[in-house]
């Protein structure tokens, strides 16, 4: 029988537990006689140009990763897998409760905050919708961007830190976060609601996801030959279908 090959798989260390999920899913797929290691990247920018340079195999990627992996490629890429978590994620906008702020609409000449300008969570999805319902952020209001972490594409949240303080705090009228991070922070009590509510939430996208250059996929790629794919996420176990696509980013 032959030998199969090793897979490399690339990920951004945006906050330490990174290591530890890896570790879990090295063991998981060595234990089932798939060889694997993963490569850490600092930022998205670095693993997009891995992947197209056939350094790694397989890219754990944000929305906007996959964007730039597909367009520098032609198209010539597919999403392998994906978490059913990332399948409908949804952007929120909260505002101040004494903002007045009831409606999109209600924005316009008020004080926005966004997360970094890399977030497809905190900023650039927000604009997208935003835009197409008839506000642009670039002229009808006084965007703040918070500007953290760049590079790591909104993932370790210290944008969305920096809104929901500002908002709170009264320094910005409104703000835009992720459905993820607004969940969490309700539920451990670190949003007070006599100052901040949310008005608006987005259609659902796309988020993270495995991607692959097409001329990998089904070319001796261990993990294109099993029916499930086994993903880590904060210690715990999600199975997701293989070949999984979302509905396509703006």
């Amino acid at each position: 029988m032959a030998k199969t090959q090793r897979i490399a798989v690339g990920a951004v260390a945006y906050d330490p537990k990174v290591v530890t999920i890896w570790e879990m899913i090295n063991d998981f797929f060595r234990a089932r006689g798939i060889p694997s290691d993963y490569v850490l990247f600092s930022n998205y920018e670095a693993q997009v140009e891995a992947l197209l340079s056939r350094s790694i195999d397989i890219a754990w990627n944000t929305n906007l990763a996959y964007v730039r992996v597909h367009r520098r490629s032609g198209g010539r890429c597919k999403v392998l897998a994906m978490r059913d978590t990332d399948v409908e994620f949804t952007s929120i906008l909260i505002a101040g409760t004494n903002t007045g702020i009831t409606s999109i609409w209600d924005l316009r000449g008020k004080r926005l905050a966004f997360g970094s300008r890399d977030s497809g969570q905190a900023a650039i999805l927000p604009e997208y919708f935003l835009g197409i319902n008839g506000i642009d952020v670039q002229k009808d209001v006084r965007l703040t961007r918070f500007d953290l972490d760049v590079g790591k594409h909104g993932d370790t949240g210290t944008s969305e830190v920096a809104v929901l303080e500002a908002v709170t705090k009264g320094e910005a009228d409104a703000g835009a976060v992720g459905d993820t991070y607004w969940a969490r922070t309700l539920a451990a009590g670190g949003v007070d609601r006599n100052k901040v509510k949310p008005f608006w939430t987005s259609s659902p996208y796309c988020h993270c996801n495995f991607s692959v250059l097409e001329e990998r996929y089904g070319n001796g790629l261990a993990f294109a030959q099993h029916e499930n794919l086994i993903v880590v996420d904060s210690g715990s176990l999600y199975r997701v279908r293989l070949g999984i696509m979302g509905k396509p980013l703006p």
